[in-house]
């Protein structure tokens, strides 16, 4: 008989609360534990947007997944993927664009061990245990998977895990050596927390986040583009999350700010 932990690892402890699990737990995914909840439950409390900003986050990496595959990609590097949840990026592409690749790469073992379990069997997906400063492991595993062909356009997908990376470890110098790996052609995703337009306290659950072994480093709009460097943004820019050609059944909240996080789509030309 199974049990309800017996998706997780060996040496994971589930008393600490986890970033990718707290994440699962605002998109309503099952993958959580007491201490998640406790957590987001506080953080939420503070900031009752929360959850709306984590799951207009996923939202728009499936607008953008679609827009992608309608330009003609079909290979997919997401990285920062967290724990799947419904509407994950492979079931997206490849509904979209039949025989696109999906090479999933995120650093928390119980959010790459349960991506693994849930695509066992799935053609053209692979999950990489590596962290996004980590390039070069990242572009070496991804092709030795044998699902990335980094000769022919690749969409490079950093939905909402850039501003874990602190400003000491260089987030620009991040996306720089992933442009440099893609050709002309590839697109660079990015979906950024931000303190633009945002009230105290959101510094405040910024605060909170450091009780996870990853904390939130809110950047203004004028960084986050800077990140684009190399890329044409396409239409609309960087803008506020729901702004990002959102479907036409979804009208647009006349403060979009309130997601607190910024979003955009670039192709390096």
């Amino acid at each position: 008989m199974t049990g309800p932990n017996d998706w997780v690892p060996a040496g994971i402890d589930v008393n600490q609360p986890s970033a990718a699990r707290v994440y699962d737990y605002f998109l309503g995914g099952a993958h959580n534990f007491a201490v998640d909840r406790a957590l987001a439950e506080q953080i939420a409390a503070m900031t009752p947007n929360i959850g709306e900003t984590m799951r207009s986050n996923r939202v728009f990496l499936r607008r953008a997944v679609r827009y992608l595959a309608a330009q003609g990609v079909r290979q997919f590097l997401d990285i920062g993927s967290g724990i799947p949840t419904a509407g994950n990026v492979h079931e997206i592409a490849l509904e979209a664009a039949p025989g696109a690749t999906v090479v999933y790469v995120d650093i928390d073992p119980v959010a790459v061990e349960h991506s693994r379990a849930i695509l066992a069997g799935t053609q053209g997906t692979g999950v990489i245990c590596a962290d996004v400063r980590d390039v070069d492991r990242v572009l070496a595993e991804s092709e030795k998977l044998g699902l990335i062909d980094f000769d022919e356009p690749v969409a490079v997908l950093l939905a909402g895990v850039l501003h874990f990376v602190p400003d000491a470890d260089g987030p620009a110098s991040v996306v720089a050596a992933l442009r440099d790996a893609v050709t002309t052609g590839s697109y660079l995703l990015i979906s950024h927390a931000t303190a633009d337009g945002q009230p105290p306290e959101v510094i405040e659950a910024q605060r909170l986040s450091g009780r996870t072994a990853t904390e939130i480093v809110l950047r203004g709009g004028t960084e986050i583009a800077t990140y684009f460097e190399g890329f044409d943004l396409v239409e609309p820019g960087l803008v506020f999350i729901p702004r990002w050609r959102p479907d036409p059944e979804d009208p647009v909240d006349e403060h979009p700010e309130r997601v607190g996080a910024y979003a955009g789509v670039g192709r390096k030309n």
